[in-house]
């Protein structure tokens, strides 16, 4: 634990950023959580946090004494500029790039650009994110090479410090589960499943084994998948 450093952590509301945000609880003497609401399809995301944020204080006391403010920046522009299927009703399909409609380009660069600026006057040196590499949709703003490179561009942009963390970055989403469990127990595990949302169709009609979602897109196949993995069956050399 870095007893004297703080965090900002990216939390949408979802899976992989509210596991990140215990990760950052168990390193960092004070960490603080951010938000966008982009007109992002699946809104509902955000109004997961705050059940997710209170629920982390149940299992581990501690972590209730590190977490500081939520901040929600109203990124409505990013809406605006894209033509995608998470800013609007469109049927999710591949492009003719190869990428899925559901990208929205920049999306990620913006989020740690504003964070940035964010974490700047809160004097927070630790910028975390849930981005992956392993299990994901290849979305160019998610893979390590481009974080890495963004770091340096917001340390010589803005004369500062920062780190981007993406603890999840070479693990598949049955290791993501697995580090829920480690980080926290069976609690969090459940906190995961049932408080956070994942799916593109913003859809929580129907809590699944696995959490909330339509059971179709492709995050709830992520996700489910995932699950199905951590929980079933263990083979020599998982570990």
């Amino acid at each position: 634990m870095r007893e004297t450093e703080g965090a900002l952590v990216l939390f949408s509301g979802g899976q992989d950023s509210g596991i990140c945000l215990a990760w950052a609880l168990e390193r960092f003497a004070t960490v603080e959580t951010i938000g966008f609401d982009y007109g992002q399809r699946h809104r509902v995301e955000l109004e997961c946090r705050a059940a997710f944020r209170s629920g982390l204080a149940e299992v581990n006391p501690a972590w209730a004494a590190r977490l500081g403010p939520d901040h929600v920046i109203d990124l409505s522009v990013l809406g605006q500029l894209s033509d995608t299927a998470l800013t609007s009703d469109a049927e999710i399909a591949l492009r003719a790039d190869g990428l899925p409609n559901t990208y929205v380009p920049g999306r990620n660069l913006l989020f740690f650009t504003l964070a940035a600026a964010l974490a700047s006057r809160r004097q927070l040196r630790h910028l975390v994110g849930g981005m992956c590499e392993t299990d994901y949709s290849g979305y160019p703003d998610c893979r390590d090479d481009t974080l890495k490179s963004l770091q340096v561009t917001l340390n010589l942009g803005m004369r500062s410090n920062f780190v981007i963390h993406t603890p999840l970055m070479w693990r598949d989403k049955a290791a993501t589960w697995d580090l829920a469990a480690r980080l926290g127990g069976a609690g969090l595990v459940e906190l995961v499943r049932v408080a956070t949302h994942t799916c593109y169709q913003g859809d929580r009609s129907v809590l699944h084994a696995w959490g909330y979602g339509c059971d179709a897109c492709p995050a709830c196949d992520l996700r489910r998948t995932g699950w199905l993995r951590y929980t079933g069956p263990r083979r020599i050399g998982d570990e």
